[in-house]
């Protein structure tokens, strides 16, 4: 149950457990929001510009109307998931990993967001060889020039097509560098039929990764980061250099990540959270 308060677009619920705003959005799994220095978190997200911020035992969300938020913005922050069940998933499957359990620990109150599958697919492409300050200058760029204005200086995410009709040259201009043609491709193959995203998310993940690495500069790294991210797809598990150097610290022996289970990818985030904070 929530309280919403239609004049100033504020709806007021109660926090749930498992559910911190910091950790969620400090992570790395998404670009488009910032933290205000006061515990609120503002970004744009389907379209809509918003704030969280905890306030005591409430969790109070301001930009979006209550239909929105039961039709969105429920299931983006992952409200509709039971973390509670999860965690018990995620360290059964393991039992007598002390650090999977440290890190489940330490973790706690991350959630995976259920981004836009487009949205997530460009941004990881973006990601590349790059660094989260970096990443965001340029979402935020590409998002101003070629997005939809919402209001209050903010823009939605480009749609493929805008991105395509403006031209690689100008994906350039955006210091996108060698980016610029995956992105290109992207829309194109998006456009063309060759890659449909609605279809992503009937894919077991496997196929799902095969299926989006048709796409120029999309291989298995970001590939399970556009699934995880913007797919819910909880079983992929993005490895990346720092993952990899967390794997072979913890685990020498060497680990299938399937051993992880259906909520591996949940699993590597708290992972990266606990050896980034710990």
């Amino acid at each position: 149950m929530y309280s919403y308060d239609e004049k100033t677009l504020t709806l007021t619920l109660d926090l749930p457990d498992h559910f911190s705003v910091h950790s969620i959005f400090d992570c790395g799994q998404c670009f488009r929001f910032d933290e205000l220095g006061d515990g609120t978190v503002e970004g744009v997200a389907f379209g809509r510009a918003l704030t969280l911020k905890e306030d005591g035992d409430s969790l109070v969300i301001r930009g979006i109307t209550d239909n929105e938020f039961e039709s969105v913005f429920k299931h983006f922050l992952a409200l509709d998931a039971d973390y509670n069940e999860i965690e018990r998933t995620i360290t059964a499957k393991r039992s007598g990993d002390a650090t999977l359990a440290a890190a489940v620990q330490k973790g706690r109150g991350i959630r995976i967001l259920r981004q836009d599958g487009w949205e997530a697919l460009c941004s990881f492409i973006i990601s590349q060889n790059n660094n989260i300050p970096r990443i965001k200058k340029i979402i935020s760029s590409m998002s101003e020039k070629y997005g939809k204005p919402i209001g209050n200086g903010k823009y939605a995410f480009p749609e493929p097509k805008t991105l395509y009709d403006a031209g690689v040259d100008a994906l350039f201009d955006l210091r996108t560098g060698f980016r610029a043609k995956y992105i290109y491709d992207a829309c194109e193959k998006v456009l063309d039929g060759t890659v449909d995203l609605a279809k992503v998310r009937e894919m077991p993940t496997l196929d799902a990764i095969d299926y989006l690495s048709q796409i120029k500069g999309v291989g298995l790294k970001v590939a399970s980061c556009a699934l995880l991210f913007g797919f819910d797809k909880t079983d992929a598990f993005p490895v990346d250099v720092h993952i990899k150097h967390l794997l072979a610290k913890y685990y020498p022996d060497g680990i299938d990540v399937s051993d992880f289970g259906p909520y591996a990818g949940i699993a590597q985030q708290y992972l990266f959270y606990y050896e980034r904070y710990k």
